[in-house]
């Protein structure tokens, strides 16, 4: 089908996680004839096992459609705010974005980020309320929000069923009619924007890109502006979401070009690709920021032995995550492993699962935490620490920084109270309140990573039976009385199981770590000391009690001077073993101890 390029509409689906975005797409491959009826399943772009397990998507898919003499080139997007990363690289290669909205849950938090990210680019908006045919469904309500919210008027709005595929034509039309075409031009020399990237062992790296300028087919030599990369096309293609060859991909089309190259680095996220014999003169165009991790955790495999097999399936998941970061470290009783960089702790999550799944391997993940800006005394130097191995001696120490947060929530009225004595434990600072409608309230705070990222959303969910949404943007860093906590078993400095903490929690945390390694470490023949230490004051202890063996039973009747002996014997024994002996702990006991 030969498409003219006014014909041509590149759009993605956003909204909160949740309100239907993979459902409207299901939809649309089915109308537009894409997918045959027969091939047809639910969150059919959801190509991960674990994206259909869960119900959430993962990973931006795009995928080409025809309809009415038009090419439409959807991107569908996640929605949770861990992979707000992926919604913003897809918004760089549409013109038009498609703003679902919840009829039974309204404009929630993730829904006005995803918003915000959409009109940086100046998309245009087609707003559209779906699940009217929920029973809870607060349709009018809803539509009134999203008109007071865009300022449009309450008729602009589509109101669909994308389960059962009510109005969705609707939607259709409106994105021939309202999302521009492409203005690029295809006599202009290549200019293309890497969006995405896949690997493969046998063709290389599989570019996701958008043909900005000029275009590209099989054979032609290019260059990557940034890398300084060049390779000849192995093969150019769109996809039906499966990747199908074609010929040639003009300005304004979205599709893949696989370029033979080994090595990501040459191929990256954000890269512009060009032809011809001098690139230098070809202006790139507007990447991507690179994504920085704002959750780190340490991976260890159980088996020593799995650590190539850990580091191999590292490299692989970073192929087509350019966001998980990842360096060597090694901890007693743990042995190698690997430093890891997310983006939010429901990445770490989707990580580690990956890893078990497809390398079948077993790991230990260790509690996760953020990263903090410390600055030493004179002659002073500024470094970037994520772990407590790499905190310095407090007494080097000019300033310590924590990351700190823009944080929204959106929340019924009834629940104000509640959500904001919940963050008033989080050492946070209250910006304002809007109502967005009277039953409904945007909460800003400013708040530190930590307090937020690891553990607050359950918090929050179960606080507001379900109905409070969050999102958040890293902002800066704020001074901060940090503390790292190390832990002592029988004298002997535990690196595993360090931390870096609040000076005011230290207590809390320490007491309570030590309360579960008591319970986890066997007795051993001697007395062995749990402590928790800050700056080498202990702060809190427990002891496990030895393990005493009846070294008398044998004996009957005589004198009891006999019996004396032997007890001074053992006695004498076990402190030589207090002096000398070493706490052999399980790995079960870390695997317990760093889940938090």
């Amino acid at each position: 089908m030969s498409i003219n390029q006014r014909n041509i509409r590149n759009f993605c689906i956003i909204s909160h996680i949740d309100a239907g975005k993979s459902t409207l797409a299901d939809r649309l491959l089915e109308l537009t004839g894409t997918i045959e009826k027969r091939k047809m399943r639910a969150q059919f772009l959801d190509m991960m096992d674990l994206e259909r397990e869960k119900g959430i998507t993962i990973k931006l898919q795009p995928v080409r459609m025809e309809y009415r003499n038009c090419l439409l080139n959807l991107i569908d997007t996640p929605g949770h705010v861990d992979f707000s990363y992926e919604v913003s690289r897809s918004l760089a290669a549409v013109e038009g974005a498609v703003l679902l909205v919840d009829a039974s849950q309204g404009i929630q938090a993730q829904t006005l980020a995803n918003l915000h990210l959409a009109q940086e680019q100046n998309l245009a908006i087609i707003p559209v309320v779906n699940k009217i045919d929920l029973a809870q469904a607060r349709t009018e309500e809803t539509i009134k929000e999203i008109s007071q919210l865009l300022n449009v008027n309450q008729d602009e709005v589509i109101k669909i069923s994308a389960k059962e595929g009510t109005n969705v034509e609707k939607v259709l039309e409106a994105i021939i009619n309202k999302i521009p075409s492409h203005g690029g031009k295809s006599e202009s020399p290549l200019r293309a924007l890497i969006f995405d990237s896949n690997y493969d062992p046998y063709q290389g790296v599989i570019a996701y890109l958008k043909i900005v300028d000029g275009q590209v087919r099989k054979g032609q030599r290019i260059t990557m502006l940034a890398s300084g990369a060049s390779t000849e096309v192995k093969e150019v293609g769109v996809f039906k979401p499966q990747l199908t060859k074609l010929d040639l991909l003009k300005a304004g089309q979205i599709g893949y070009l696989i370029t033979g190259l080994k090595d990501v680095g040459q191929c990256r996220v954000g890269d512009t690709i060009t032809t011809g014999q001098s690139p230098e003169r070809i202006r790139p165009l507007t990447g991507y920021q690179e994504a920085k991790p704002m959750v780190f955790a340490s991976f260890y495999p159980t088996e020593a032995d799995n650590y190539e097999l850990l580091k191999d399936g590292l490299a692989k998941l970073r192929l087509n995550d350019a966001s998980l970061q990842y360096e060597p470290e090694s901890a007693q009783g743990l042995g190698r492993g690997f430093r890891c960089g997310f983006l939010g702790t429901l990445h770490l999550e989707i990580v580690s699962e990956r890893l078990k799944r497809e390398y079948k391997l077993e790991l230990v993940v260790s509690s996760p935490t953020v990263s903090y800006q410390l600055i030493t005394k004179p002659p002073e130097k500024e470094m970037i620490i994520s772990s407590p191995a790499d905190f310095p001696e407090i007494n080097q120490i000019k300033e310590i920084r924590e990351p700190w947060l823009d944080l929204e929530i959106v929340t019924p009225h009834q629940y104000l109270g509640t959500v904001m004595k919940l963050l008033s434990q989080t050492r946070s600072q209250y910006q304002e309140s809007q109502y967005l409608t009277p039953e409904r309230v945007l909460v800003r705070y400013r708040a530190p990573l930590n307090e937020i990222v690891i553990d607050f959303y359950d918090k929050l969910k179960n606080a507001t039976a379900g109905y409070a949404s969050m999102s958040y943007q890293p902002k800066d860093y704020q001074p901060a009385d940090l503390v790292r906590l190390d832990i002592l078993v029988a004298g002997r400095e535990m690196e595993a199981f360090s931390r870096i903490v609040h000076r005011e929690r230290a207590y809390q945390e320490g007491k309570a770590i030590i309360g579960r390694l008591k319970e986890v470490i066997p007795s051993q023949l001697f007395a062995v000391s749990l402590q928790a230490a800050v700056s080498g004051r202990i702060i809190a202890r427990e002891n496990i009690r030895a393990w005493r063996k009846d070294v008398t039973g044998y004996l009957y009747g005589g004198d009891y001077s006999r019996k004396r002996k032997l007890l001074e014997k053992q006695k004498k024994g076990k402190k030589k073993m207090k002096q000398f002996g070493q706490v052999n702990i399980p790995q079960e006991a870390f695997l317990k101890v760093l889940r938090k």
